[in-house]
């Protein structure tokens, strides 16, 4: 079985990754893209050597499924239009700026009885996979507190735009740790106090936070989201756990399988990575969930409740309270 895949916008950026990572599967085609920015779908189509379609419907009725990589207040548009005619869906995260959205994603997938998977790579980095294995083996006991980060350089583009991203750091990065907590441990967020500021950048959204969460059984989770990195880190950011349990400690860096290269044409420093690529990983995945009829691995419940945490960090951060979550 060949699963034709077609993509709904490329204004993310992770589309050109989760394109190559198709492209280098044998079960699959990438059959085009269709992107309401005509100029950027067609240079994109031209770099991923496929088709553009300026009209959505002639593109669904030709495929599978759909990676959406749009704007994320235009994922519910996307998601309802790719489910209406029967074609499976990965959407980039968050799942949408609203609750309401949210629901109504999953609930159009349900109706229509097509599969809804949320993007958070992040689950797929090796590193990332060995601490989920030790944790299940319970190697630390019972985990009592975490501390995350997720740092990043700030994007700029529709990202700091409030309307299309729903948010500005916090929004962008709270939902990456908040999934692989929940995750790695089985449980809920139960309530969020958040600090969240515009410090950094001359941009009109958030730039920086510090949130202090609680998850069921008293676990404690801070969490670090921000746009801090400056233009020349030599890497786009971090997610890093320190997760404490009653027998040991683990510490993770989901990105430090890295070397350093420096160029001197481009006058520049970087970190390469030589790991396993997360976002091939995500494709895999999605890919089997087609051919063998699986459920989704990361549903839209999961990108619900990535969700929900970062909206009443913003909440808490309005209100200057801490926000129950249900």
């Amino acid at each position: 079985m060949t699963v034709k895949i077609g993509f709904l916008s490329l204004a993310h950026m992770h589309a050109h990754s989760y394109a190559r990572a198709l492209q280098n599967r044998t079960d699959c085609s990438l059959v085009g893209v269709y992107d309401p920015d005509q100029k950027r779908g067609e240079a994109g189509a031209k770099g991923m050597n496929t088709t553009f379609y300026s009209d959505p419907l002639e593109l669904l009725a030709q495929v599978d499924a759909v990676i959406i990589c749009s704007e994320n207040n235009r994922h519910r548009e996307f998601t309802e239009l790719a489910a209406e005619h029967g074609c499976h869906i990965l959407c980039e995260k968050p799942i949408a700026t609203t609750l309401e959205d949210g629901q109504a994603m999953i609930e159009a997938c349900q109706k229509h009885n097509v599969k809804l998977q949320i993007a958070f790579p992040v689950r797929f980095a090796t590193p990332v996979m060995r601490v989920k294995e030790m944790l299940d083996q319970g190697q630390i006991g019972d985990v009592l507190a975490i501390t995350g980060t997720n740092h990043g350089q700030m994007p700029g583009g529709w990202f700091v735009d409030p309307v299309l991203a729903g948010g500005g750091a916090v929004m962008d990065h709270t939902v990456h740790v908040v999934d692989l907590i929940r995750w790695f441990l089985g449980k809920e967020f139960v309530s969020v106090y958040a600090e969240v500021d515009q410090m950094l950048w001359d941009v009109d959204i958030d730039d920086c936070g510090m949130l202090s969460m609680e998850m069921e059984g008293g676990i404690i989770v801070t969490q670090d989201p921000s746009w801090s990195r400056p233009r020349t880190n030599p890497t786009w950011g971090d997610v890093t756990l320190e997760i404490t349990g009653t027998k040991g400690v683990i510490q993770l860096d989901a990105f430090a399988q890295n070397f350093m290269v420096y160029d001197d044409e481009k006058k520049k420093v970087s970190q390469r990575s030589f790991a396993e690529d997360m976002d091939s990983g995500l494709i895999d995945v999605f890919i089997t969930m087609i051919k063998e009829n699986r459920e989704p691995s990361i549903t839209g419940y999961d990108g619900l409740k990535a969700l929900e945490v970062a909206l009443a960090a913003y909440e808490s951060a309005r209100l200057k309270k801490p926000i129950p979550i249900n």
